[in-house]
């Protein structure tokens, strides 16, 4: 591991990765086709989150935007996440895999700052797999 001098104080360069998931009782094309509604989206992104087509830009509410990268329907979604206008850019990518009757959704969120209170990240996610798992119920 590579660190930089900055003035006194040691600058380790190391994002962190957060990775969270839960299983929903329902099929994954009923998953997928939830999470691409709005519904689904503000479940993940908050009030005004909408997901689009690979290249489409997203925003919500709370400041947050990126920038759809990969859409693959019925797999996985991957998209750019900034905290804020002057925040990093961030990764998340989301997962979905059939696990007996129902579906495992997977969030990774890479590339986090060291500086970003990555406790508070998990939780965020943890609660948006909650919203989204209840309304596919």
């Amino acid at each position: 591991m590579t660190e930089q001098s900055q003035g006194d104080t040691l600058v380790n360069p190391v994002d962190t990765t957060v990775t969270v998931s839960r299983s929903v009782s329902k099929p994954v094309k009923e998953v997928w086709k939830l999470l691409v509604t709005r519904e689904g989206a503000e479940a993940l992104l908050g009030a005004g989150g909408e997901l689009g087509d690979k290249g489409d830009s997203w925003h919500a509410a709370d400041g947050t935007y990126g920038v759809v990268r990969s859409y693959h329907p019925l797999e996985q979604i991957r998209f750019s996440w900034h905290a804020a206008e002057e925040a990093p850019k961030t990764i998340v990518e989301i997962d979905l895999a059939a696990s007996g009757d129902g579906t495992t959704v997977e969030i990774r969120h890479e590339h986090i700052p060291t500086y970003f209170d990555a406790g508070a990240i998990t939780r965020k996610w943890e609660r948006a797999l909650e919203k989204l798992a209840a309304a596919a119920d």
